[in-house]
């Protein structure tokens, strides 16, 4: 934060009474690709997010540049363009808008951003746009509730930016308690906080960075999304269900026993799909259950089984990501894991035991520069803790 404050006052001398914001990262250790259906997750926000220094203006400009992007980006709060710009600001105006539809927007402000982890499966794109509303908010002196805050950011990746991305990251990145599990049922939002069990033994969240960054924006992630929802439409019709407009259907309207009676009607790509987020809403329920008692081995083992269905049922993730997880398979040390965010390249998370930090970064470091040595001095291994979610 202070190199972040320094470089801010080389841009704005001027400066005085310099504000910050922060959102942290998330993981989800089970539950991925379910959101957008309606499934359940759990998640972990985690020590390491973005920062943003700001001060407000009363011109009404908004004025930002990125330690990690290059450009500083300008628009004005109340005139924002209405199509996105196909830039990382895109993230920035589109929260603009959908904040300024709710409420009145009149000061703007200078402001710096910076992420403490390389891009790409922390749901950095949720992150960056929380911390940015929080950051916004303050200047505006607006109070917001949580959900508001996670519908506004929803709003922002669906409707201007254009990814289908259901409130799995929002809700980790808002909700999120240190040393808690996140349970989160995002067809009616509620949710549990499970306390760390006492007997629970030490853990540590590791994030594998595959030295390849991703966007979600023209990978196939919108296309894994519209196979879910096909499949719902088809197995509604199927079974005689009102299965109503396309748009809104979700395999969470679809009990698990229609799915069961008509999965071989279904397209292979449409099967497999569904499959994913019936097992993955089942491991969701366990590892609940198995952190609530403590239990990490075997939520753990849920945890790689969710990486093995999003490989090779939902099949999403690079080469990079599948030759991590194979890794980690194999790496003592590891309670289990899976690549992280959407899998088109990015990262791979897991829960470890600390006293094995320096054999699992060396193993995993070694075993993965064998198969893709160009990719040295960009992969790279961060140790991290859990962590509460961005305060507004």
């Amino acid at each position: 934060m202070k190199n972040l404050e320094k470089e801010f006052l080389r841009m704005y001398p001027d400066a005085s009474d310099i504000k910050n914001a922060f959102c942290p990262y998330r993981v989800c250790p089970i539950g991925a690709h379910s959101d957008h259906q309606y499934g359940k997750i759990t998640g972990l926000a985690i020590d390491k997010g973005i920062d943003v220094v700001f001060v407000p203006t009363d011109n009404g400009i908004i004025e930002i540049s990125s330690m990690n992007f290059e450009g500083t980006m300008q628009f004005y709060v109340n005139a924002v363009p209405k199509k996105r710009q196909n830039d990382w600001a895109d993230y920035l105006r589109g929260a603009t808008i959908s904040l300024a539809k709710r409420h009145p927007l009149e000061k703007g402000m200078y402001a710096l951003l910076s992420g403490s982890l390389p891009i790409g499966g922390l749901s950095s794109s949720a992150a960056v746009i929380l911390a940015y509303l929080s950051a916004l908010c303050k200047s505006n002196n607006l109070k917001l509730e949580s959900s508001e805050i996670i519908e506004i950011a929803l709003e922002t990746e669906n409707s201007y930016v254009g990814v289908s991305c259901g409130k799995l990251d929002q809700s980790c990145e808002i909700y999120s308690k240190k040393d808690h599990l996140l349970y989160l049922d995002t067809k009616d939002d509620s949710y549990e906080l499970i306390p760390q069990n006492p007997n629970m033994p030490d853990y540590e969240i590791a994030v594998f960075f595959s030295g390849v960054e991703r966007s979600l924006v023209g990978s196939k992630f919108n296309m894994r999304v519209d196979e879910l929802k096909a499949a719902s439409y088809a197995l509604k019709a199927f079974e005689g269900l009102e299965y109503g407009k396309f748009t809104d259907t979700r395999l969470r309207d679809v009990p698990v026993e229609v799915f069961l009676k008509h999965k071989d009607k279904l397209p292979e790509n449409w099967r497999k799909r569904a499959e994913h987020y019936y097992s993955e809403f089942e491991r969701v329920e366990k590892g609940a259950e198995a952190w609530r008692n403590g239990d990490l081995v075997t939520f753990g083992k849920l945890s790689f089984e969710s990486g093995y269905s999003s490989i090779y049922s939902y099949e999403t993730g690079s080469d990079e990501l599948k030759a991590i997880y194979d890794i980690m398979l194999e790496t003592d040390g590891i309670y289990g894991g899976r690549f992280s965010g959407a899998g088109f390249k990015g990262c791979c998370m897991a829960l470890i035991d600390p006293t094995f930090k320096e054999s699992i970064e060396k193993k995993v470091t070694e075993e993965y520069l064998k198969q893709f040595p160009a990719l040295k001095g960009k992969f790279s291994v961060h140790f991290c803790k859990s962590a509460d979610g961005c305060k507004f």
